[in-house]
């Protein structure tokens, strides 16, 4: 079979009258360019808000007055929200609402980075960057073990249970062996046990998968902590002391300007992590595999009269979804920490909250992980400049853009068809 049509069905269209979604997000960003241009123009200094090109004070860097930065970015921010208020084309949405989010942030950056002490007054970008990509990996890894899951009809709330298996098998495996790949294998297989209990639950004897992810998360931190206490934390030379991955940096793309030093001269899970966005993408939406896939997860009915083994293509994907997020699981442990308890901390969640951000789209997630990524590393930032701002109120503003996402204030957002339905084959 070369080819195979899923189902469209038809929805009837909405009036909205005047008040588009369009343009309540217009009047959303109109007020805030308002509040940037003016409270932040006004709390902002006369000094030079610096964004240096390197990760620290020296070099090339963009200089702007700090008032007049502030002010000028939240008129950018005034004029996108206006043209959404007017009514842009459908085509033009996302491209000017990206230009008046980023602009609402520049200004809020002009203010904060004028208004630190002296000697403080500067951002390093590349610093910046380097640090968002690494605190969005867990959660790129996992927003993709999502897609993979959920693309096939399987809710995954078990991410957070395949990140922390992943990273303690990791760190255990990769301490014995003293082999930094064989860690890795082991992550790769730890996360895929965890989805395989997912499976064999949620496919085979139809639990609700909600309630089996949970349940797959508490299992897992039980293990790991029990096993910590057990091992690591009485032998952590022999247990938990697993080597590291190097820097692996890229010829000619390293001396990008910041791009360059950020991304080009990271780990191995920074790269396969972008390589797999890409990867997984392509195969969704280019492939006979991500046809069969977005099939079984919209109309597994269809698929199945069609020829498509829906369980099948089920159980395959949820075990690569847990090698995904194993691999994952061990970024923390073979290239940054050794293991503790609990040490994922959560983010197994987060990433649930970037792939629902990103539309169940490989692209879309990545974009969503980094905007995670980039406030926790803002809120190191602001931390170490003495910010009045307190670190948790911008800890908390991801939350609260990913709620207002799923409210379908910035457009509709649905989830496969299928997704946590089981199917019964007739």
């Amino acid at each position: 079979m070369s080819t195979m049509a899923v189902p469209d069905v038809a929805v009837a269209p909405v009036d909205e009258g005047f008040w588009t979604r369009n343009r309540k997000v217009g009047l959303m960003l109109l007020a805030l360019g308002l509040l940037a241009a003016a409270f932040f123009g006004a709390l902002a200094t006369d000094q030079q808000a610096r964004f240096t090109l390197s990760d620290d004070a020296a070099g090339a860097a963009l200089e702007i007055n700090g008032t007049i930065g502030a002010i000028l970015f939240g008129i950018i921010a005034i004029a996108a929200g206006a043209a959404l208020l007017a009514g842009v084309p459908k085509r033009w949405f996302v491209p000017v609402l990206g230009v008046g989010l980023i602009a609402f942030v520049l200004s809020f950056l002009c203010w904060q980075v004028s208004a630190a002490p002296t000697g403080q007054n500067f951002m390093p970008l590349v610093n910046i960057i380097r640090g968002t990509f690494i605190l969005a990996l867990p959660l790129i890894f996992g927003a993709l073990a999502g897609v993979l899951c959920e693309r096939s009809g399987v809710v995954n709330v078990a991410i957070e249970g395949q990140l922390l298996m992943g990273a303690f098998s990791g760190a255990l495996f990769g301490s014995i062996s003293g082999n930094v790949w064989v860690g890795l294998v082991a992550a790769a297989i730890g996360g895929a046990l965890i989805s395989l209990l997912l499976a064999v639950f949620a496919i085979r004897y139809l639990v609700d998968q909600v309630v089996i992810g949970i349940v797959l998360n508490l299992l897992a931190v039980g293990v790991t902590g029990f096993l910590y206490e057990r091992l690591m934390q009485t032998d952590a030379a022999k247990y938990n002391s697993a080597p590291r991955f190097g820097n692996w940096e890229i010829p000619l793309l390293r001396d990008i300007p910041v791009l360059g030093p950020a991304l080009f001269r990271g780990n191995i899970f920074l790269y396969l992590g972008l390589l797999l966005v890409l990867v997984i993408h392509v195969a969704l939406f280019r492939t006979r595999w991500g046809l069969r896939t977005r099939s079984v997860g919209e109309h597994p009915t269809a698929a199945d009269t069609l020829g498509v083994k829906v369980l099948r293509v089920r159980y395959r994907n949820v075990l690569l979804a847990g090698v995904v997020a194993g691999i994952g699981g061990a970024s923390y442990t073979l290239a940054l920490y050794s293991f503790t308890k609990n040490m994922i901390g959560g983010k197994g969640f987060i990433a649930l909250a970037a792939l629902i951000f990103g539309r169940w789209n490989p692209t879309g997630a990545l974009l969503a992980a980094l905007f995670f990524g980039f406030a926790d590393q803002l809120a190191t930032y602001l931390g170490a400049i003495n910010s009045v701002i307190p670190s948790q109120f911008l800890a908390m503003l991801p939350y609260l853009a990913t709620i207002l996402a799923v409210a379908g204030l910035v457009g509709r957002v649905r989830a496969p068809a299928a997704d946590g339905k089981p199917y019964i084959k007739g």
